[in-house]
């Protein structure tokens, strides 16, 4: 190897521990970013014919390595147990599909339209469910079928109610008297036919025979929907129990203690079942002397309902959480895949773009061989600041030492020079 040659060699090696030290102090400036993979370089030898000439670094990262979960308490706050990544955008719901990235950055907050964004500027992008929670046919092999994971435009469409069951005791020694009280009244809620919120008064006669009441119900609006009268048994092993129910005004079924009013609040009127609890049974209406219970209305319907906040559930099904007290899947926020994580490239915000040779991306449900996802969570970068001096220590005194080469071969080119004069 000439003189010319080791000057080269020592040129190549500062070139590539500066390489690595560049790779190093981006490691130290990461070790607390959310979801960081440190980067390194290998060192390559460089070949001229047969003589070896140097050396040259080569970028790696182990993006296949994962840091640890930190536990945050905030709900939008996802981390990923496993190998797989999220997948997010540039723009909410962006066309271009180059536009979308892989990460494990998951520290997301709902912006001004409620979209999920990312610490980096990136917005989360999953599988939009229907009402009964399902995403359908979807294709795990491209981008082309997400959308961005909206956690502020949902409300959930209102149930009719079409039955109440009725629970309270009346107290039978008001019953039987010369000069009956005062009714017993109550207010009963229902969800109407668009998901909003009515009233009917049902009121408790008790009349001069003993066990015996009056029972008439009433809508807010002062419509009589009826009146019916019910008997208690007085003794025995059912005593407190209704013993019959006799329809007035009011239609009630004898045998089951049911009675149907139809309310004209719609094109197609609602009917609504109210279930006083069947003859020789305690669960619907009893009588004990003592004092009135307000009765317990358990109905069917839910009222329109707005969304609250949203937490990631098993399978990485994002659910929403609503005022009229519902929980329904949102989004299925897929994790992404791909054959060789290592060889994917790294984009600004500490993202990833899927290449050739890191292989076809893939879209798996959580919970499967992609990993699940932790909410209310983050992962920590895998930088290991002790390993990092260490090199960063070796790496210096190689390059020292490759300066070395430089001043030795150029002593050595003066030394020439001078054979001459």
């Amino acid at each position: 190897m000439s003189i010319s040659n080791a000057l080269q060699t020592g040129v190549s090696g500062l070139s590539a521990n500066s390489s690595k030290t560049s790779q190093i102090s981006s490691n130290i400036a990461n070790a607390n970013t959310v979801g960081f993979r440190r980067t390194f370089s290998d060192f390559v030898t460089q070949n001229t014919t047969d003589t070896q000439a140097g050396v040259r670094a080569v970028e790696r990262a182990e993006i296949d390595s994962n840091g640890t979960l930190l536990a945050t308490g905030r709900l939008t706050d996802f981390a990923i147990s496993g190998e797989g990544f999220f997948v997010v955008s540039r723009q909410p719901n962006d066309p271009i599909q180059s536009n979308y990235f892989l990460t494990r950055a998951g520290s997301f907050q709902p912006d001004n339209e409620g979209n999920l964004v990312n610490s980096a500027g990136y917005y989360l992008s999953g599988f939009e469910t229907d009402a009964q929670g399902e995403v359908g046919a979807v294709d795990r092999n491209s981008v082309a079928s997400l959308s961005t994971v909206n956690v502020g435009q949902f409300q959930t469409p209102g149930s009719a109610t079409n039955r109440v069951d009725i629970g309270a005791n009346l107290p039978a020694q008001t019953t039987g008297l010369a000069t009956p009280g005062d009714p017993f009244v109550s207010t009963m809620r229902y969800v109407n036919q668009l998901g909003g919120s009515d009233e009917l008064s049902l009121s408790w006669q008790p009349t001069a025979n003993a066990n015996e009441w009056s029972m008439t119900v009433t809508g807010a609006d002062g419509t009589d929907f009826g009146t019916a009268s019910m008997s208690f048994t007085d003794s025995g092993a059912l005593a407190g129990a209704p013993a019959t129910y006799t329809a007035g005004t009011l239609p009630i079924d004898p045998a089951t203690g049911v009675a149907t009013i139809t309310i004209a609040n719609g094109a197609v009127p609602q009917t609504i079942e109210l279930n006083f609890g069947a003859p020789g049974t305690f669960t619907g209406l009893t009588q004990f002397s003592g004092d009135y219970t307000a009765p317990d209305f358990d109905g069917d319907g839910a009222a329109t309902g707005s969304l609250v906040r949203a937490e990631m559930g098993d399978g990485g099904v994002l659910y929403g959480l609503f005022d009229n007290g519902q929980r329904r899947a949102l989004f299925e926020v897929p994790l992404a895949q791909v054959t060789s994580p290592n060889l994917m490239r790294s984009v600004n915000g500490n993202a990833y773009s899927p290449t050739i040779a890191s292989g076809a991306l893939r879209l798996a449900e959580a919970g499967s061989t992609a990993g699940t996802i932790e909410g209310g969570a983050l992962e920590s970068s895998n930088v290991d600041i002790a390993q990092e001096l260490t090199d960063l220590i070796q790496t210096q005194r190689a390059y020292s030492s490759n300066a070395k080469i430089v001043t030795t071969s150029d002593e050595m080119l003066d030394e020439t020079l001078r054979i001459k004069r």
